[in-house]
């Protein structure tokens, strides 16, 4: 038998859901699924507006999470603007 939420719990969990990046939501959708046990991948696919395939990897990424080189970080090392005084080097003068 599966669990089916009242709609105003389905809001909280879309709205939910959209405030977060975009690793946290495959996370929270896989954390929410595994909650609800059979069944509930597809189910939490629907209410947030998912493909399924997403929850899985967020499922995969759940039981790896001491192994993540990322843990705590939003972007990725070296990633992100650079320095300003790298990007215009100073120009000769002739």
């Amino acid at each position: 038998m599966q669990l089916m939420e009242t709609p105003a719990i389905e809001r909280s969990l879309r709205e939910f859901a959209a405030t977060l990046t975009e690793k946290d939501r495959r996370r929270f959708a896989a954390v929410e699924a595994k909650q609800r046990g059979h069944g509930g991948i597809r189910y939490i696919a629907r209410v947030i507006g998912c493909s399924e395939k997403t929850i899985e990897r967020g499922l995969a990424e759940l039981d790896s999470l001491t192994d993540d080189p990322a843990a705590g970080r939003i972007r990725q090392p070296g990633a992100g603007r650079k320095k300003r005084l790298n990007r215009n080097p100073p120009k000769k003068k002739t």
